[in-house]
């Protein structure tokens, strides 16, 4: 599914997301990782990592839905998930950073209470990047 994902970055903005991730970050009690299942086979998956940039707070990366379980409902389940384990994890606030050509992260995002941030990262300055927040 992170194939997937980074193919979808490649058609939208022309190139792979560039942000280092290391499967290690996502290991408790630092990170965590789900991946959903639709009849025995994945089709949704999320992560947060404490963030390096953003003091007390968790980052959500890598949430991806397959085309062929869009409209389901899965991103939400991925996104309560994560918010409910950071939470338990002592996480205050989740941040994190997508781009202009991803409306229906921005849709799912802002419609589930997170709201603008500055950016940060390695497309800080990028103008096609948008970075949210959100109080747990």
């Amino acid at each position: 599914m992170i194939a997937d994902l980074q193919q979808v970055y490649v058609e939208r903005y022309g190139e792979a997301d560039i942000t280092p991730v290391d499967p290690a970050q996502f290991a408790a009690p630092l990170g965590y990782f789900v991946i959903g299942y639709l009849d025995g086979l994945p089709v949704a998956c999320g992560g947060w990592r404490v963030s390096d940039e953003v003091a007390g707070a968790a980052e959500i990366k890598r949430m991806y839905v397959v085309d062929s379980a869009r409209g389901k409902g899965f991103s939400r389940l991925v996104l309560a998930d994560l918010e409910a384990t950071a939470r338990a994890a002592g996480i205050e606030r989740m941040v994190l950073e997508t781009g202009i050509r991803q409306p229906e992260a921005v849709s799912l995002y802002t419609t589930s209470g997170y709201e603008r941030i500055a950016n940060f990262g390695v497309y800080r300055d990028h103008p096609d990047s948008r970075c949210y927040g959100k109080s747990l």
